[in-house]
């Protein structure tokens, strides 16, 4: 049975459609508990037994050869009346028109702002973590350990593919590795292969107690034959994958240096060995592959008398364990950060290498200049906690999706909240730009949550210079004035908004040397909402992961199926669809 997902454009009364099918599903089996640790079902369902963390599946995309996304054609969408804001419709296919307004003044088509130049490299300025450079240059290490003959009790099974040189020679460097973790298993899949193999992993690793929650392939080493990937585990364990030669290490083994869960784990832009890891104790901690463990003592003791004078525990500046520019880095870890009591759900890095964009469960998004070790902003949640959080292409907004059932918008350079997405029925747990239909001035994104659903968004950098409803009455009503930049709500004090910052600066200009801002919760009769263009239920269970490419969109869902849809091949117009 064929099976499509169909989404409508926001337009007046033609709109512009697109049918995105379904061209793969794929289904990752979830292992089973490890026999040793298999116990019969609690059928009480008020039961309090630990159960051991599982994020569903989480999954990274790699090509050997990626394209850059093309420049792009937008039309206005003039007479919509779904929303008060500036929405547009970004086109699906350069064969439409373009309207005359559109053009920039140089004629030229709309591109991201040029982001050149060099880009800060984390720790650059402490002698004592730039690699030794011997008579051959800097030599890249490889880890020692073959996975598939190891014997480690941390380990269960290693599964590789009968013909799995030979799938990897034949390989098309364009076409898509996809590298999945759920509960206890990890597997390297081929997508780019043909329909019969697609579904056949090319390596399957089992683990004997911990569940993979997160891992990460490192871009600046990635090659025709080499990739660099971490895992954070369950068990606090890391594994460093390199995963042509099928060798791995460990790293925190054994819990030496946090003995807490990691719930999400990213290499650092531009580094070869240095990775960030999120524990679940609140703890940011950076590590290098390359450097062995020891037992790791706080060089700053007793962190809570520096959070007295905040309004709340979780309310505070970032406590450095840790400092990059420590003298002390014979062993891991690098650096470490306390911000919070309670976990880290997710972060992300921003494109220009500067800033990292943090949630927690208590429901605050922070915004860190990791290189100076400073946090700069503080948001709230409308409530509930966060659970995803990413930037748009440009670095200038910020995505985060919760247990609110909401997404909202965030502006770096405004160091403000610039729209509530509402659209989701339960919690929000992937949120994602698609690179491919994004301009300086128009961005798609998604989202997927525990509701089952996709959900797509066009925004467009006009609505911010709009004023916000007062009322729900007056949400139709909107000005033709912009309202200066600092009229915001009665809760914020005189001096919070003397730290507000022109919209007119840039990112770097309105967050350096300001110091932390404490922003309020925003009321929802303040603030701007956008609808979603598209609204589909997509899979029978919970949501867990979504991914934009050149020719497809990727979920995942907390059950394993992974499914690939086709993008639009041309737009086409269709009349009564509702979405």
């Amino acid at each position: 049975m064929a099976c499509h997902l169909s989404s409508a454009w926001l337009a007046s009364s033609s709109p512009t459609a697109g049918i995105y099918s379904l061209q793969d599903d794929l289904h990752l089996a979830t292992p089973l508990p490890h026999p040793p640790e298999h116990t019969n079902a609690n059928p009480n369902p008020l039961s309090t037994a630990p159960v051991r963390p599982t994020t569903g599946v989480r999954i990274s995309l790699s090509r050997t050869n990626p394209r850059k996304p093309p420049h792009l054609y937008k039309i206005a969408n003039l007479g919509s009346t779904r929303s008060n804001l500036a929405t547009f419709s970004i086109k699906e296919s350069e064969k439409e028109s373009r309207s005359s307004h559109e053009t920039s003044n140089d004629g030229q088509h709309a591109h991201f702002a040029n982001t050149a130049g060099r880009t800060p490299v984390f720790g650059e300025d402490n002698a004592l973590l730039t690699p030794a450079v011997g008579k051959d240059g800097v030599k890249r290490k490889k880890p020692k350990t073959n996975i598939v003959k190891s014997n480690s009790s941390f380990i269960s099974r290693v599964m590789p593919h009968e013909a799995m040189t030979k799938r990897i020679h034949e390989h098309n460097p364009e076409g898509l590795f996809a590298f999945a973790n759920i509960n206890r298993a990890f597997q390297w899949l081929d997508l780019s292969s043909n329909n019969e193999s697609k579904a056949q992993h090319i390596i399957k690793i089992l683990f004997t107690k911990a569940h993979m929650l997160c891992h990460d392939i490192n871009l600046f080493t990635k090659g025709p034959s080499h990739l660099d990937i971490i895992m954070g585990a369950s068990t606090a364990d890391i594994m460093w994958f390199e995963a042509f030669s099928q060798k791995y290490a460990r790293i925190n083994k054994n819990a030496v240096i946090n003995p807490s869960p990691i719930y999400q784990i990213r290499w650092l832009p531009g580094s070869e060995n240095l990775f960030l890891a999120a524990h679940v104790d609140g703890t940011l901690i950076v590590y290098d592959k390359e450097r062995d463990d020891a037992a790791f003592v706080p060089e700053e003791t007793n962190p809570l008398a520096s959070f007295s004078k905040w309004s709340s525990p979780a309310h505070r500046p970032l406590h450095v364990n840790k400092s990059l520019n420590s003298r002390n880095q014979k062993s891991n870890p690098v650096a470490s950060w306390k911000i919070s009591n309670h976990r880290i759900n997710d972060f992300a890095f921003s494109p220009d290498c500067r800033h990292l964009a943090v949630v927690t469960e208590d429901g605050y998004l922070q915004i860190i200049d990791y290189l100076n070790e400073q946090l700069t902003d503080i948001y709230p949640s409308y409530y509930g906690g966060f659970i995803c959080v990413c930037w748009s292409p440009d670095g200038k907004y910020i995505l985060t999706g919760g247990q609110d059932d909401l997404v909202s918008i965030w502006s770096l350079s405004e160091r403000r909240l610039v729209a509530r997405c509402p659209g989701h029925h339960s919690w929000v747990s992937c949120v994602a730009f698609d690179p491919w239909r994004c301009d300086e001035r128009n961005y798609r994104f998604g989202s997927v949550g525990e509701d089952r659903r996709l959900l797509l968004w066009d925004f467009n950098v006009g609505m911010l210079h709009r004023p916000k409803a007062l009322s729900v009455r007056q949400r139709a009503s909107i000005s033709s004035h912009a309202p200066p930049p600092l009229a915001r709500t009665r809760a914020e004090s005189q001096a919070t908004m003397r730290f507000r910052s022109n919209s007119n600066l840039t990112a770097a200009e309105s967050v350096d040397g300001e110091g932390l801002l404490e922003h309020p919760v925003e009321s929802r009769t303040r603030t701007a909402e956008l609808p979603p263009v598209l609204s589909k239920i997509i899979d029978e269970d919970p949501v867990s992961w979504l991914g934009f490419e050149e020719d497809c969109v990727v979920t995942a869902c907390a059950n394993g199926h992974v499914r690939l849809w086709k993008r639009p091949q041309e737009a086409v117009i269709s009349s009564g669809l509702n979405v």
